[in-house]
Formats: structure tokens, C-alpha cells, sequence
């Protein structure tokens, strides 16, 4: 059995559609298929992945509105931005934020990431609130290792 297996459902992704339809903000049709790639990627993207599987859909998509688009969504918090343990130099991925905060897991040996969800992580952030008097807006965690398929 897998971590994602045993591990409980994790909680929805946003809506980037309805989110941004909600706050009001205006989609041109290249942030439409830069929002439309990542919603429905099934893994983490780097900005310039992002931007290739987007010029596949609009070849006039530039790296430069990929950017501005991510960093318009990373600032609704609709997106986040992590360094996934700098797995493949100093790149960082983005994914949909979800109502709830998870874990990455990153496999040094074929690079895959999983993610894990864990009520352990929601009383630390609980403990931390409460010790230190901070209102935690967003927090990550990751772990780097070797993943069950790389140990065999």
C-alpha cells in the first residue's frame, strides 16, 4: 500500500475559476489557459513547464505572463509556491492551494512527489498559534528520502 493509500483524502483544491470569478478578476484568454493548465495538471509544474504546456495551447503565451500570472495567483493565495527540496536545482513548482494544508514528500532517487495530509500537521500549526500568539496564514513542510519504489 502507498503513503497516498494509507494517507487520508486530501482536501479539495480551489476552484481557480470560481475563486477568480468570486474576487471579481478578469481572465484574458491567455491567464484562461495558463488557469485551465494548472487546475487540471496531475503534478507539480515549474513555471516553465507551465509556460511549454501552455504554448502548446497558445503559442502566444510568454514566459513573462506566465509569471505575472503566477504571481497574481500566489498573492489570492490560490496558488502556492514551493521549492520541493530543490530537487532539480534552484526551480520552483507551483500547485492549487487547498482549503487545508499537506506535506510533500520528495524522492531524492526519481524526483516524484507525493503529498500527505495529516491531522499531526493541523495541531502543530493549533500549538504553534497558541504558544506564540501568530496567526499562521500559510505554512509548508516538506521531507526529502527515498520513496518505497526507489528502496526496493
Amino acid at each position: 500500500m502507498s503513503v497516498s493509500e494509507a494517507a487520508p483524502k486530501l482536501a479539495e483544491r480551489y476552484d481557480l475559476y470560481a475563486e477568480l470569478a468570486r474576487r471579481g478578476i478578469r481572465l484574458t484568454r491567455q491567464r484562461r489557459v495558463l488557469v485551465e493548465t494548472i487546475q487540471n495538471a496531475s503534478r507539480h509544474l515549474d513555471a516553465e513547464s507551465l509556460w511549454r504546456q501552455a504554448r502548446a495551447r497558445d503559442a502566444s503565451i510568454n514566459l513573462a505572463t506566465v509569471y505575472r500570472t503566477l504571481g497574481m495567483l500566489k498573492k489570492l493565495g490560490l496558488v502556492d509556491e514551493l521549492d520541493l527540496m530543490h530537487l532539480e536545482g534552484e526551480k520552483h513548482y507551483y500547485e492549487v492551494s487547498r482549503a487545508r494544508a499537506h506535506l510533500h514528500l520528495a524522492c531524492f532517487g526519481c524526483g516524484r512527489i507525493e503529498e500527505y495530509q495529516t491531522e499531526a500537521f493541523e495541531r502543530l500549526r493549533q500549538q504553534v498559534e497558541e504558544a506564540c500568539g501568530f496567526a499562521i496564514q500559510t505554512g509548508r513542510l516538506e521531507f526529502g528520502g527515498r520513496c518505497r519504489h526507489c528502496r526496493a
